[in-house]
């Protein structure tokens, strides 16, 4: 039996929305790519404050171009990230890539920006742990944003996400413990 999900669920094209109702019950929409219209936020800002909304867009360039600007657009909504390693098939990367346990768990794992996001971290200590700069600091911190469900980025943009998803130092210092006894 499918999970049923109440919020919009938001993804970039026709074969995500297939692949999500493959994993889940749950009204999607999509932006059908870069070219977000004017209906499709005025749709995305009337669901935030009724049903809530998911953004879950591909784990490439484009699809965190879409999630930065839905969510600069409309606060609020949910986020949830595929790791770029269960999204890829054949070389092609995108949610519908994904099997549907690899989508429910993104979705069971979504991530919403806390209000008043305290700055917990700082680049000296993501820096510290390895996770910038350096050899294997890309690879590190791939691996470990996708253990926390924040996706894969750059570090500056990983620095901005643990701290507006209000991740603790606990569990950062628990996801690159598990990296760890992987090595």
């Amino acid at each position: 039996m499918k999970n049923n999900i109440k919020e919009l669920i938001v993804v970039e094209g026709k074969d995500d929305i297939s692949a999500v109702k493959n994993a889940v019950e749950a009204q999607v929409i999509q932006t059908s790519g870069l070219g977000l219209e004017e209906k499709t936020f005025n749709i995305i800002e009337k669901a935030v404050n009724t049903t809530g909304v998911i953004i879950l867009t591909d784990p490439d360039y484009a699809g965190e171009k879409i999630r930065r600007m839905i969510n600069e657009r409309v606060p609020g909504c949910k986020n949830a990230f595929i790791p770029k390693k269960e999204g890829t098939k054949n070389g092609n990367v995108g949610v519908e890539n994904a099997s549907p346990q690899a989508i429910r768990e993104a979705i069971d794992n979504v991530k919403v920006t806390a209000t008043a996001a305290k700055a917990e971290h700082t680049m000296e200590s993501i820096m510290h742990l390895g996770l910038l700069f350096g050899e294997g600091s890309k690879e590190r911190r791939q691996i470990v944003g996708d253990r926390l469900g924040i996706g894969p980025v750059n570090g500056k943009q990983f620095l901005n996400r643990i701290n507006s998803f209000g991740i603790s130092l606990r569990e950062l210092e628990d996801a690159m413990e598990d990296l760890k006894k992987e090595s």
